[in-house]
């Protein structure tokens, strides 16, 4: 079954050692989107708050830069070793040296897709790669709707995977709810970031649960 990662960018941040501690015994773990304002335009966490939310969770900690020089990052961050490092082809650096480096910190080397993005664009990275993120809105910002293009665009990717004989999985981000996620999950989604479908309402318990009972 596909696993379903609450994205905190949409969480309520001055309680969020209240909200980890309510969903850590339900999820597999947890989406942190890394925004420098460059590469969207929109700005998030630093790498303090990142080490401090890891520090609060046992979890698994997916994180996601939209930055324009992912390298840096690779140093900076403390992560637990099995954390999947999510990095977008677009951006700027030796996608191979990236690799290599997350690899060497003992994480889950991912490479991300935008929705323009052909998916050909990462093909001949994916033997070194063991995660793939697709885009199913701009990225940058919250609450978008779903790009329907995204079904078929997976589809593609995971006939790929198949033919290829590769093992990586594949991540799903945006725009993602109760009505959507099965045909996600049934056209080969292994990992699904969710976040106003489960912070936008007040029982954050119950919106996961009523996302996974749609899986």
């Amino acid at each position: 079954m596909a696993a379903i990662y609450p994205s905190l960018i949409s969480a309520d941040l001055l309680n969020l050692e209240h909200v980890l501690h309510e969903l850590n015994p339900h999820v597999p773990g947890y989406h942190l989107d890394i925004m420098d304002s460059h590469f969207v335009p929109n700005l998030t966490w630093g790498p303090a708050f990142i080490d401090a939310i890891a520090r609060k969770t046992h979890r698994q900690l997916w994180v996601h830069l939209m930055v324009t020089n992912p390298l840096p990052w690779c140093e900076i961050l403390q992560l637990p070793a099995n954390s999947i490092f999510s990095f977008h082809v677009e951006s700027e650096g030796n996608i191979a040296r990236i690799i290599k480096k997350i690899k060497e910190k003992k994480w889950i080397p991912s490479i991300t897709i935008n929705p323009q993005t052909a998916i050909e664009k990462v093909l001949p990275s994916l033997e070194i790669l063991n995660h793939v993120l697709l885009m199913s809105v701009e990225p940058g910002f919250s609450g978008q709707e779903f790009i329907p293009s995204t079904v078929e665009k997976l589809k593609r990717l995971n006939g790929y995977r198949q033919t290829s004989g590769l093992t990586f999985t594949i991540g799903i981000d945006g725009g993602i709810n109760k009505n959507n996620i099965k045909n996600l999950t049934d056209a080969g989604a292994n990992h699904i970031a969710a976040a106003s479908a489960i912070f936008n309402d007040n029982n954050i318990i119950d919106s996961f649960k009523e996302l996974k009972e749609a899986l």
